[in-house]
């Protein structure tokens, strides 16, 4: 039987992807931000995802002005940008200091990130504020993957090399099956 121990709650400890969020600006200027707050729920008949900032972002102002915004998938061969857009603010001036090439969204006038092997385009429906984070539900208008991955067997998260957070950048290992994959051994 194995022991656990109280650690406090502490951000670390709260296990997320990291994206890049992709928004334009009353200008027409890019900006993406490093955002770990990502997950998705389920609305009367569709999934949304859901993503909170915090704080006072140029990313987060132009969400709330155009309710549109990118979800760029982290993959490990991109964390000189989550370092570079996490640490340079919109608000100081353009983040054009690092090469990076980006595209505008198949179906949203959204800057979605050439490097970023799984992109969603959304919608905001619904915003919630509690103090200074803003939290947007957001309707998933498409979902973009690399060309050369298949998921027509389900999705093998490996493939995508995310980028997982939790105080520290981590990455995953190994496939271990699909849902009913350990049942079947009993």
């Amino acid at each position: 039987m194995s022991k656990r121990k109280s650690m406090g709650i502490q951000h670390s400890m709260c296990v997320q992807p990291v994206f890049l969020i992709g928004t334009y600006d009353e200008d027409g200027n890019v900006n993406f931000a490093p955002i770990t707050w990502v997950s998705v729920t389920w609305d009367t008949d569709h999934f949304m995802l859901v993503i909170s900032m915090f704080g006072s972002k140029k990313t987060k102002l132009n969400v709330i002005k155009t309710k549109q915004l990118s979800a760029n998938l982290v993959s490990t061969n991109m964390l000189y940008l989550v370092d570079y857009f996490g640490s340079n603010s919109r608000n100081k001036g353009i983040k054009d200091k690092k090469s990076y090439d980006y595209s505008n969204g198949e179906v949203l006038h959204v800057p979605t990130l050439d490097l970023s092997k799984w992109v969603y385009e959304c919608e905001v429906k619904k915003t919630v504020q509690t103090g200074d984070s803003h939290t947007f539900f957001c309707d998933i208008k498409n979902v973009q993957i690399d060309n050369y991955i298949d998921i027509s067997d389900g999705i093998d998260l490996t493939l995508f090399d995310p980028v997982v957070y939790s105080g520290h950048y981590h990455s995953i290992g190994k496939h271990l099956g699909k849902i009913g994959d350990y049942i079947k051994a009993d």
